[in-house]
């Protein structure tokens, strides 16, 4: 994450004090600075939307109508914060915020919470990883139509990729399956042993189930190429503390 952002601020609206407080008390222990400001209701929240908001925390335990009414004067506003509702179960019901989170049920589920959807307002570092220079070019592509803020950078084989994650920071690797001198698997493995917390997408155009089923067992999301910036989106929604993205919202 960059170091030079000075500080966020928080939109959290809920009729429910309690989980208002666990933002509040998650929030000094952020990753970056950030400010929690407390809505109990959607007419408290519009007001607050006019002095900068960046993420926009909404309670699916609101009275009905409400989540609407703030998600529309979010869309109108001179920045527009990202939106998310919270709501309690895994099911993923009709929303529309630009995505789908959990209801943090104490403090440490908050700060989880925060620490991961501050993502999307701050540029995460990508690595692509595939011996093909017109692929790499049409990864970069699909990325940069996406809804997140990335900062890509490219590598045409494993052990240099392994070398770029390990100095630069890197939050997510893009690793194709089937390049020269290793087997994909296999480097997925070192990125875990040698990267544990690394984000890592595999792509492959020769998609099985069992192949997929390896990739998630080793820790890692599955692309089959072609894709699209939406299912890039998909891919990533748990590194940003998501359920679900909304599909309407480019």
């Amino acid at each position: 994450m960059s170091s030079d952002l000075l500080s966020l601020r928080a939109l959290v609206m809920s009729p429910d004090a309690g989980l208002r407080a666990h933002f509040r008390d998650a929030a000094p222990s952020s990753a970056v600075p950030l400010e929690v400001v407390e809505a109990p209701d959607a007419t408290t929240a519009c007001q607050c939307l006019p002095s900068g908001i960046d993420l926009a925390y909404l309670d699916a335990a609101s009275p009905p109508g409400q989540l609407g009414q703030v998600v529309a004067a979010a869309r109108a506003a001179a920045k527009p914060p990202f939106t998310m509702q919270l709501a309690i179960g895994s099911a993923a019901p009709v929303f529309d915020a630009d995505g789908l989170a959990g209801t943090p049920s104490r403090p440490e589920e908050a700060k989880w919470l925060l620490d991961r959807s501050i993502r999307v307002r701050l540029p995460s570092r990508v690595l692509v990883v595939d011996d093909s220079s017109t692929m790499r070019t049409i990864v970069r592509k699909t990325l940069a139509a996406t809804r997140f803020p990335l900062d890509v950078s490219e590598a045409d084989e494993g052990r240099a990729a392994l070398k770029l994650v390990g100095e630069e920071d890197i939050q997510i690797v893009f690793l194709d399956y089937n390049m020269q001198g290793f087997n994909g698997l296999e480097m997925l493995a070192e990125f875990k042993r040698e990267q544990p917390s690394v984000t890592v997408v595999m792509m492959t155009s020769a998609a099985t189930d069992e192949l997929a089923e390896q990739a998630r067992a080793l820790g890692a999301s599955f692309l089959k190429k072609p894709f699209f910036p939406a299912d890039i989106e998909n891919a990533l929604s748990g590194f940003y503390g998501l359920r679900a993205l909304n599909p309407k919202r480019a």
